[in-house]
C-alpha cells in the first residue's frame, strides 16, 4: 500500500477518479475463473476526463489490492464511457515550490502503476476512449492492451514541457523499439501534439488489438480469454541490441533542432536522454531516472509557462473574450467568397467542409472562378484518398461549391468574405456594389491583414454588418482567427462571425479595428528591429541568429521568405502610415520588392541554404553594426513597448489575448508561455514599461 501524499498548499481541490472493482465470470467467454475488472470513473460527464492526482492514484492502488486479494485469473482496467484517462491532474503542479513534492508525485505514480506489471497476475488495459499521458502509461504497465477504434492516444508531455514520467519513457522504447518510441514521445509531441488514431497505435505496436466501440468490452474480455487459454499469443521483441538506437535518437535531435532553432529546451533534451537510457536500464532504474527528470522539469519556469499557454488555449477555445450572446447570431445557410485565388480558395474549402452549405465564389473572369472551384474540388478528392472523408461525403460537398463572374450569385447569402487585392478603394467599391445585391442582414467580412475595416464600411447603408475576419496562412492549419469590430459593427454581426468561427474550429479573439490588428502589428514591429539592424550595418547572419536562443522554429528572415517581401512591405507601409516612424520602411526590403527578389535565402544545388547574393547586394553599407545581444534586446524591448500601447489603446482587452495571438498566430513557443510572460520573466516588462503585464507567478515560479 502506498503512503498518503497531500497536494501543495493552495492547490485546487482534486476531482478524484475512483477505481471501482467488479468480478466478471470468464466462463461466458470460453474461459474459466474470473476477471477483476477495474473501472476508472471520476463521476463527471464525458467533458471532464479521468485524471490522476494523489487521491486518484491511492484509489487505484486500493482497487489493485482488492483485485489481487480475490485471486482472479486476470485483472482488467478500463474507463468510464468515452474516456479511459487523460493523465496526471496538472492543476497542482504550478503550486509546487519544493522539489521533494515533485519527486513524490513521480514516485507515487510509479509505485501504483508498476503493481499492474508486477502483481503476478495477467493484466489487461481495455482502452475504451481517450488515453493521454499517464492515461496511456498506466496501460503500458499492463501486460496487454486493447483499444477502441474511435479512441485517440498520445504522450503529450514533451509538448507541455514535461517527459512521460510514469513509465512511458522507459517502457515504450523497450516495447516498440527506439524508432517508434521517438515517433510517439518526440515527433508527435513536437508536431503540435499529434495524437495517434487506433490504426496507428496498432501498427506501431502500442496496443495489441483494436475493436469497435459497440461491443468493445465484450470483445476485449474475449481477447483476454484467448490469451489466457493460449489460443492467442502476442510476441514481444527484444530491442536491447537493435541497431537503430542511434539513428532514432538522431531523428529526435533533428526534430528538436527544427522545432526550436538550436535553443536548448529542457523537456525534449530530458526525453531523449531517457529514451537512450532505456536501452540498457532496468525498469526500476528507468523509473528512478524518470522521477528525477520529472522533478527537475517541474521546478523550472518552462513547465509553468507551457501549462499557462496550454490552459489559455483550452480556455479560449471554449469562450471568446467579449463575445456577444450566442443567441444573437444569425443562421448561415449560404456563403459567398469574393475572389478565387489561393487564399480565397482556401477560405472556400474551409467554409464548405465545416458549414456544409452552398458556397459561391466569384472573380473578375470565369476562368479564374472555375480555377478556384476546381482547386476546392481537387482538395476534396485528396481527403478521400487520405481516407479522411468518404467518397459520398466529398461528392455531396463538391455539389455545393460553384463559381461565377456575376456577383448577383451572392443574393441570398447570409455571410460573405472578401479576399481580393489589398487595396482599400477596391474593397470599398466592392462592398458598395454588394449592398445592392444582398439583404441588410448579410454579414460582410474582410480578410484584410492591415487595412482599416472601418474605412471599408464608410458610405454603406448598413455599416454595422461589416467585420474584420482575418485568417492566417495556411488557412486550414493556422488556428487563430482575428475578429475585428469597427465602431459601428453591431452585436448581431459579431455574434454571427464568432458562430461561424466556432464552426470552423478556430481559436478567436475579438479586437479593435486597429492597424495590423494584433499579430501583424507585433510581428512587423519585431521584424522591423531586425531589418533595421541589418540596414545599419549588422551582418545578416548576426541579426538573423540573434533570437535563436529563445527557441523560434524559424529565424526572422526565414519568416520573411515565408510571408513574402511584397506582403510584408505592404503591411509595413500601412503601419508606417497609421502608427508613425517607429515602423520604418526598410531600404533593403523596398529594394527587394522593387527588383522582384522574393527570397532572402536560396538553396544551392547541393541542398545547402545560403543568403541570396542578389538580396545581399541590396543591403546598405551601414557603419553601426550591433552585437547579437543588442539586436535581441532591441527587438524584445520593441515588443514590450508595442504590447503596452496596444493594451492602452484597447486593441484587445487583456494581456492574455496578446499571448494567445502570438501562440496561435505567430508560432510563439509554448515553452515561453506566450510573449508577455516571457517579457515579464526576463525583466524587460519592468525595465521598458515600468510594470509587468501579468501578476507575479503567472507562467513562472512563485
Amino acid at each position: 500500500m502506498t503512503t498518503e501524499m497531500k497536494l501543495p498548499e493552495g492547490a485546487p481541490q482534486e476531482v478524484i477518479t475512483h477505481a471501482l472493482v467488479r468480478d466478471v465470470d470468464l466462463a461466458a467467454f470460453g474461459g474459466s475463473g474470473t476477471m477483476a475488472l477495474i473501472t476508472l470513473d471520476n463521476g463527471q460527464d464525458h467533458n471532464r476526463p479521468n485524471t490522476f492526482g494523489p487521491a486518484s492514484l491511492q484509489s487505484l492502488d486500493a482497487a489493485i489490492t482488492d483485485a489481487i486479494a480475490g485471486k482472479p485469473a486476470a485483472i482488467g482496467l478500463t474507463g468510464k464511457p468515452f474516456i479511459f484517462a487523460a493523465g496526471a491532474d496538472l492543476s497542482a503542479l504550478g503550486f509546487i515550490q519544493d522539489r521533494t513534492q515533485s519527486l513524490a508525485i513521480g514516485k507515487l505514480g510509479h509505485d501504483v502503476f508498476r503493481r499492474l506489471d508486477e502483481c503476478g497476475i495477467p493484466t489487461f488495459a481495455f482502452i475504451n476512449g481517450l488515453a493521454l499521458g499517464g492515461g496511456l502509461e498506466v496501460g503500458l504497465h499492463c501486460k496487454y492492451r486493447t483499444l477502441a477504434s474511435t479512441a485517440l492516444t498520445a504522450l503529450p508531455e514533451v509538448f507541455l514541457g514535461l517527459v512521460p514520467g510514469w513509465g512511458g519513457a522507459t517502457i515504450l522504447p523497450k516495447l516498440i523499439g527506439p524508432e517508434r518510441a521517438v515517433q510517439v514521445i518526440m515527433l508527435n509531441a513536437l508536431n503540435n501534439n499529434t495524437m495517434m488514431k487506433a490504426k496507428d497505435a496498432l501498427k506501431l505496436g502500442v496496443v495489441d488489438a483494436v475493436f469497435e466501440p459497440a461491443d468493445f468490452i465484450e470483445r476485449s474480455i474475449a481477447f483476454a480469454v484467448s490469451i489466457l487459454t493460449g489460443a492467442t499469443t502476442v510476441e514481444r521483441k527484444d530491442y536491447s541490441n537493435d541497431p537503430a538506437w542511434e539513428s532514432a535518437l538522431a531523428t529526435g535531435r533533428a526534430a528538436v533542432l527544427k522545432k526550436y532553432g538550436g535553443a536548448q529546451i529542457a523537456s525534449p533534451t530530458a526525453a531523449l536522454r531517457l529514451i537512450a537510457e532505456a536501452k540498457s536500464n532496468s525498469r526500476s532504474a528507468g523509473f528512478d531516472a524518470e522521477d528525477q527528470a520529472l522533478s527537475d522539469l517541474t521546478m523550472g519556469d518552462a513547465l509553468r509557462a507551457s501549462l499557462y499557454a496550454f490552459n489559455l488555449i483550452q480556455k479560449k477555445r471554449k469562450k471568446v473574450e467579449g463575445a456577444p450572446k450566442p443567441a444573437l447570431a444569425r443562421k448561415v445557410t449560404k456563403v459567398g467568397v469574393v475572389g478565387a485565388g489561393l487564399m480565397a480558395s482556401q477560405l472556400a474549402l474551409l467554409l464548405l467542409r465545416n458549414l456544409k452549405c452552398p458556397v459561391v465564389m466569384t472573380d473578375i473572369d470565369q476562368e479564374r472562378a472555375d480555377k478556384g472551384v476546381a482547386w476546392v474540388k481537387n482538395e476534396l478528392v485528396k481527403t478521400v484518398e487520405k481516407k479522411s472523408m468518404s467518397p459520398e461525403a466529398a461528392q455531396r460537398l463538391s455539389l455545393l461549391i460553384t463559381g461565377s463572374v456575376d456577383q448577383s450569385v451572392f443574393a441570398g447569402c447570409d455571410f460573405i468574405i472578401e479576399a481580393i487585392f489589398e487595396e482599400l478603394s477596391l474593397k470599398q467599391e466592392l462592398f458598395k456594389k454588394l449592398e445592392t445585391i444582398i439583404s441588410p442582414e448579410c454579414v460582410l467580412a474582410t480578410n484584410t491583414s492591415s487595412l482599416s475595416v472601418e474605412k471599408m464600411s464608410q458610405g454603406l447603408k448598413n455599416p454595422e454588418r461589416v467585420v474584420g475576419f482575418h485568417f492566417f496562412n495556411p488557412v486550414a492549419v493556422m488556428p487563430l482567427l482575428e475578429v475585428a469590430r469597427t465602431s459601428t459593427t453591431d452585436d448581431a454581426t459579431t455574434a454571427t462571425a464568432i458562430a461561424v468561427g466556432k464552426e470552423l474550429k478556430k481559436v478567436m479573439i475579438i479586437c479593435k479595428d486597429a492597424p495590423g490588428f494584433v499579430v501583424n502589428r507585433l510581428l512587423t514591429r519585431f521584424m522591423g528591429e531586425i531589418t533595421d539592424a541589418v540596414d545599419e550595418g549588422t551582418p545578416p547572419a548576426v541579426a538573423d541568429s540573434a533570437m535563436s536562443s529563445i527557441g523560434f522554429p524559424m529565424s526572422p528572415f526565414q519568416l520573411l521568405d515565408l510571408v513574402g517581401p511584397g506582403v510584408a512591405l505592404h503591411v509595413l507601409k500601412t503601419l508606417h502610415n497609421n502608427l508613425g516612424p517607429r515602423y520604418r520602411i526598410s531600404p533593403t526590403m523596398q529594394a527587394m520588392v522593387d527588383q522582384g527578389i522574393r527570397n532572402f535565402y536560396i538553396k544551392n544545388e547541393d541542398g545547402t541554404v545560403v543568403v541570396n547574393p542578389a538580396a545581399l547586394a541590396l543591403i546598405p553599407k551601414g557603419d553601426s553594426p550591433s552585437t547579437p545581444e543588442h539586436v535581441r534586446t532591441r527587438a524584445l524591448n520593441a515588443l514590450a513597448i508595442e504590447a503596452k500601447m496596444m493594451l492602452d489603446e484597447g486593441v484587445v482587452a487583456t494581456a492574455a489575448e496578446i499571448d494567445l495571438c502570438m501562440l496561435m498566430g505567430a508560432g510563439w513557443p509554448m515553452h515561453l508561455g506566450g510573449i508577455l510572460p516571457y517579457l515579464d520573466r526576463s525583466g524587460i516588462s519592468d525595465s521598458v514599461c515600468g510594470s509587468r503585464f501579468h501578476p507575479a507567478g503567472v507562467a513562472s515560479l512563485p
